[in-house]
């Protein structure tokens, strides 16, 4: 029992699951976004299963695709993989189970949420090999987990509306931003390695600067949402205090001073993802 209990908390280690906080969420204010309150527990049991799978799902593919990058890169050589602390097979064999949970709740929701399903399989494999060939693979992966918020949605309503839109563009803006600002640790070793990146092709000083337009861009798909939504004056309070810790993730990381990147990175975004989900719990509920 402790031997699979120890080899479960490897897998968990392996896929970071403790960053499904980052979009779940996100899937759950759409959903009570779409829903104007609670939708019921059997699709927030689905939405659930959706996230975790197709969290378990892309990362567990992204570290397999990514094992030689990862044993070459020094900050990363010390992940699972490289180490030899599992096995290739088992890590395809976990992104399998997590793309099948992801499949068995698109076909428990509705026929769009069944439809996307190769669409999503599609942004969700494809993450990872979007480095090896452009700088955008930030926005790549801003518009995949960005998805989140608008599968929520849909899958309450089976249907594609305006404020899903500003939701999901929002959601898309803020992880890319971040994201940047993660890429930011690995800009020597991309450059000398061919990795595509916002810092590695436009530099540090540049790359912050985007970073930063990518979240003022977030702020603002949030305000139009609370406008298309009619949300009510706790959501708009909400979203200020959301743009004042996006303003504070960006005073931790300088172009000379990278050592609150990880501060930012988590700690940061955490609050954001947690405080939004809050905010329209907020709104829908008073």
């Amino acid at each position: 029992m402790q031997v699979i209990s120890h080899r479960f908390k490897t897998y968990l280690e392996l896929v970071r699951f403790e960053h499904t906080l980052f979009a779940l969420p996100f899937a759950y204010g759409g959903m009570l976004l779409a829903a104007r309150g609670w939708p019921g527990w059997e699709v927030f049991a689905w939405v659930t299963v959706a996230m975790v799978g197709a969290r378990t799902g892309a990362m567990a593919l992204n570290r397999l695709i990514d094992r030689a990058i990862d044993a070459a890169n020094p900050r990363t050589a010390g992940r699972h993989l490289p180490r030899g602390l599992v096995k290739p097979a088992e890590v395809l064999a976990l992104a399998v189970v997590g793309l099948l949970l992801l499949a068995l709740a698109a076909f428990n929701l509705n026929p769009l949420t069944a439809q996307l399903l190769p669409v999503a399989v599609f942004f969700l494999v494809g993450y990872s090999y979007t480095k090896r060939f452009t700088w955008l693979c930030h926005f790549w992966l801003g518009l995949t987990i960005g998805a989140a918020a608008a599968g929520g949605w849909i899958a309450v309503t089976g249907a594609f509306e305006p404020a899903l839109f500003a939701l999901w563009a929002g959601t898309a803006f803020w992880l890319a931003g971040f994201d940047i600002l993660y890429a930011t640790q690995d800009y020597q070793f991309d450059r000398e390695n061919g990795i595509h990146s916002v810092p590695a092709r436009f530099g540090l000083p540049a790359a912050l600067r985007i970073a930063q337009a990518c979240h003022a861009l977030t702020f603002g798909f949030f305000l139009l949402t609370g406008l298309l939504c009619g949300a009510g004056w706790p959501y708009f309070v909400g979203v200020l205090a959301v743009g004042g810790v996006l303003w504070y993730e960006h005073q931790l990381v300088r172009p000379n001073d990278l050592s609150k990147v990880d501060q930012a990175f988590f700690q940061a975004n955490v609050v954001v993802s947690l405080g939004m989900l809050a905010v329209i719990l907020l709104d829908t509920w008073f």
